[in-house]
């Protein structure tokens, strides 16, 4: 607000003393402050609760064989430029190359807003084109889908209700041995919240989880 209050003085001022020299001063001034005003509009709609954090974005071929390969390379240069020029820094997670192009690919994304920005690519893009491919020229349609996930640090809380956890263990079988079937040799523990279900086995804890699409 004070740089508002300050333009309008500035404004108040030229007309005041009749100095149109300062017309272009105002005018550079005036698209700051509404370049300005348009970065903390789109920032006010990024409100979720992990909009501001960075992301893992995942994009997969489907159908369309060799062209969606090549449909995923083509996406991936496209969101790789889009960070580049929003200095979003890019780090390769994990890429699965095939004939024509790319068949999986994961990035993750830091900076401020990622996820927010990349949350509504998530989906199935679509490609219709003539194939250079082809040599008769022919029209393919190719599908990829694309999935933005946050990065999720370790002030995650997760509370599982001790009620909601199934404990199942299992005993080898067949013959011989002094302690065969009189000792645990696997268990399963199964997460049952009311609004879904889950399977869980024992493992390392880990600060980062990149959950897939």
């Amino acid at each position: 607000m004070k740089d508002f209050r300050q333009l309008k003085e500035f404004i108040d001022l030229a007309v005041a003393e009749d100095e149109t020299e300062l017309e272009s001063d105002i005018r550079a001034q005036f698209e700051r402050l509404e370049t300005k005003y348009e970065e903390a509009r789109v920032v006010e709609f990024l409100g979720g609760k992990y909009d501001a954090a960075a992301a893992f974005l995942s994009i997969h071929s489907g159908a369309g064989g060799t062209e969606a390969c090549d449909w995923v390379s083509m996406l991936l240069r496209m969101y790789t430029r889009w960070c580049e020029q929003h200095a979003y820094k890019t780090t390769l997670i994990d890429i699965q190359e095939a004939e024509g192009g790319v068949k999986s690919v994961t990035l993750e994304v830091s900076g401020d807003y990622a996820y927010g920005f990349l949350k509504a690519e998530t989906g199935i893009h679509r490609l219709v084109r003539i194939s250079p491919f082809d040599a008769n020229k022919r029209r393919h349609t190719s599908f990829a889908s694309v999935f933005a996930s946050p990065v999720l640090d370790e002030e995650i809380e997760i509370d599982i209700k001790p009620e909601d956890i199934r404990l199942d263990t299992y005993r080898a079988g067949g013959a011989g041995g002094q302690k065969v079937n009189k000792t645990d040799s696997a268990v399963r523990i199964t997460i049952s919240p009311p609004a879904s279900s889950c399977s869980a086995r024992t493992s390392a804890a880990s600060s980062r989880t990149r959950p897939r699409p």
